[in-house]
């Protein structure tokens, strides 16, 4: 009986000897803080090195080349509207050359006097009087003369009234159709095609013999154009070819015909 007491006594004992052996190591917090001690020495060794020192350097070299940029962007925003600009007043001496030299209707009396400067400057102070004593003053030649200077002067609402008063008072001037193109230019320089296409349609449909309906017609397809109108541009420029096969205005239609073919309109 004494033997299996003591049996009994080390079948208790030895389970317990061995819950309490397991101890403290075994602690599944204890586990997890290690872990996280762990995590964490892992994390500040890698703020700590030369990668990460690098990669914020990185970022604030980025930064300067950005902000360089920008200025270099707003400098150039402040070229491209001077080019604008000088273009504009390029484009609209060109045009009026090449009226001249395609032989249609009057030519400014700055390009026929032979006055260069000077007259361009008498001109500039006789398109300030005419504007003033209204179009009574003169004759149509003269207010046409005054007009045209304004509008090489940049002067384009000025420049329109005039050509308007022309219009008003010798509707049947021989500088009728360039007065109404003109008008429509001063328009379309300042990109207002929705209210440069109607004018540009009136040269085409009222002065039919003027030299500019040629001009007028490539303008009507760059406004329908712009405006998105597809089919109704391509209508137009189609017809400068056409009707006018060997100007320049039938090649700038062909350009704009090709430059529409390639964007899929």
């Amino acid at each position: 009986m004494r033997t299996e007491r003591i049996v009994l006594s080390l079948l208790v004992v030895l389970p317990l000897a061995g819950c309490s052996t397991a101890g403290p190591e075994q602690d599944p917090v204890l586990v997890k803080l290690t872990q996280l001690e762990a995590r964490l020495a892992k994390v500040e060794a890698t703020l700590n090195s030369d990668s990460m020192v690098q990669l914020v350097n990185t970022i604030q070299t980025q930064q300067e080349e950005m902000r360089a940029l920008r200025g270099e962007v707003e400098s150039a925003r402040n070229d491209i509207e001077g080019l604008r600009s000088q273009q504009r007043d390029r484009y609209l001496n060109l045009d009026s050359r090449l009226s001249v030299l395609e032989g249609g209707g009057p030519v400014p009396r700055s390009y026929s006097d032979g006055g260069g400067a000077a007259a361009a400057a008498a001109g500039a102070g006789a398109a300030a009087g005419a504007m003033a004593a209204g179009p009574s003053a003169g004759s149509d030649g003269e207010l046409y003369d005054a007009s045209f200077d304004l509008l090489k002067d940049g002067r384009y609402d000025e420049a329109a009234n005039g050509f308007r008063k022309l219009l008003a008072t010798w509707p049947e001037s021989s500088y009728a159709g360039n007065s109404q193109y003109w008008i429509a230019e001063t328009l379309y320089v300042k990109r207002d095609f929705a209210k440069a296409l109607p004018e540009f349609q009136r040269v085409v449909g009222s002065y039919p013999r003027s030299s500019k309906v040629g001009d007028a017609l490539l303008k009507v397809g760059f406004c329908q154009y712009e405006l998105g109108r597809w089919q109704e541009a391509r209508a137009a420029l189609e017809r400068v070819v056409e009707r006018y096969p060997e100007s320049s205005a039938a090649r700038l239609a062909s350009e704009r015909l090709d430059r529409m073919r390639r964007e899929g309109h």
